[in-house]
């Protein structure tokens, strides 16, 4: 696996040859070709999922259906037409010696991505990395490895119809050992991304020898106020439950205000109706990826927002209220990359906030936040002009 971090390593640096038109064309003509080749990808994803139990809360993540890749090809297609992150000056200073100081942003290199079983990363992490000048290394689970590899094999072929090397994009074997190569290869690799399972997550931020990022793994609350709307809360609970279970901004946790705990079975009830199983406090916690839902009572918004401080993953968090004080509250004092105010977690994601696509949800603090775009995934270099200034 050596040889392939090298390749892609001197990939990157190729990229920089590259304008911003022709990787644009490029995604573009990727995105034509999935929607062109869709039967390719679903005979693909089909081997994967005869392989997965339906009931598994994965098997949502590992689908790819139609609409879903014309989706992905969408999402690509508003990548290539954002402007371009890479030449931005992001500060400039001249120095009492003359010195002219410009802080540019620049791609990181080469980004290695560890993710489970969710075939469109592949894609979107491809956009955005195309886009903003890195090289990519992907290394996708065992489940989703026929539709990761069609997928790359289609990458590739566009990539050699515009005479670009396909190195900038390598998919590692589905394997424990590759994992363990791509968080050991220091000097190819310039950041690690992990994106899926708190176990993942952890397994590469206590292995890796390369920088991480942290992102994915989020146990999501809702809070319904005592000042709560209950025709608004049943449908914002609803979507932020049941839109999609398997996702990392799916809701896990109903905290209500005992006051309105009258209103319970009417507030729950399209959410139940669609098959959620409702659980005592007992489950808060968990993260649950299933048509499962804890419950808990509080006496306070200073007790829902204590109870997120304890059990909360710093990932999405909601009030419904028409109290515009506690919603200010909620949203100064809960610790969260997104906070939501009368809105569901389930816009937590990229192409929502008009990123165009997403190559993760960071949960952590130093560095990006939140859902990652463009921007989040350059970084910035000095450049120094003089006219033969020496230092003193």
């Amino acid at each position: 696996m050596k040889q392939i971090f090298e390749n892609t390593k001197a990939a990157s640096r190729t990229l920089a040859t590259l304008s911003d038109e022709q990787r644009n064309e490029v995604l573009i003509a990727v995105a034509d070709t999935i929607v062109a080749q869709k039967e390719r990808l679903l005979a693909a994803n089909a081997a994967d999922l005869e392989r997965m139990d339906p009931s598994n809360p994965l098997y949502d993540r590992l689908m790819l259906t139609d609409a879903r890749l014309e989706a992905i090809a969408s999402d690509m297609r508003h990548v290539a037409a954002l402007p371009s992150p890479l030449g931005r000056v992001l500060m400039q200073r001249t120095l009492p010696n003359g010195l002219r100081l410009s802080r540019v942003s620049v791609p990181f290199g080469v980004i290695g991505m560890v993710y489970e079983a969710r075939p469109n990363v592949t894609f979107d992490v491809f956009s955005l990395c195309f886009k903003s000048g890195n090289a990519c290394v992907l290394k996708g689970g065992k489940d989703a490895d026929e539709s990761n590899r069609a997928g790359v094999a289609l990458i590739h072929e566009v990539l050699a119809r515009y005479g670009v090397t396909t190195d900038v994009v390598a998919l590692l074997p589905a394997t424990h050992e590759a994992t363990a190569a791509m968080l050991e290869a220091v000097g190819y690799i310039d950041v690690c991304i992990p994106r899926g399972g708190r176990k993942l997550i952890d397994f590469v931020r206590d292995h890796a020898k390369v920088p991480v990022i942290e992102t994915g793994a989020g146990v999501v609350h809702t809070y319904f106020d005592e000042y709560g709307n209950l025709e608004m809360g049943q449908r914002i609970i609803l979507n932020a439950k049941t839109r999609r279970v398997s996702v990392c901004n799916a809701l896990d946790c109903l905290l209500i205000h005992r006051s309105r705990l009258g209103d319970l079975e009417q507030l729950l009830a399209p959410t139940v109706a669609k098959g959620v199983e409702i659980l005592g406090e007992e489950a808060c916690g968990i993260e649950f990826m299933d048509y499962k839902m804890a419950v808990k009572v509080v006496d306070s918004l200073d007790e829902a927002i204590a109870h997120i401080a304890r059990y909360g993953s710093g990932h999405s968090e909601s009030i419904i209220t028409d109290h515009a004080d506690h919603a200010r509250r909620f949203q100064q004092q809960v610790d969260a990359a997104c906070v939501y105010w009368n809105a569901p977690t389930s816009f937590t994601d990229g192409a929502q906030f008009g990123l165009g696509a997403e190559i993760g949800i960071s949960t952590q603090k130093l560095g990006p936040r939140g859902p990652m775009g463009l921007e989040e995934i350059t970084t910035y270099k000095w450049l120094i002009e003089g006219e033969g200034q020496i230092r003193e």
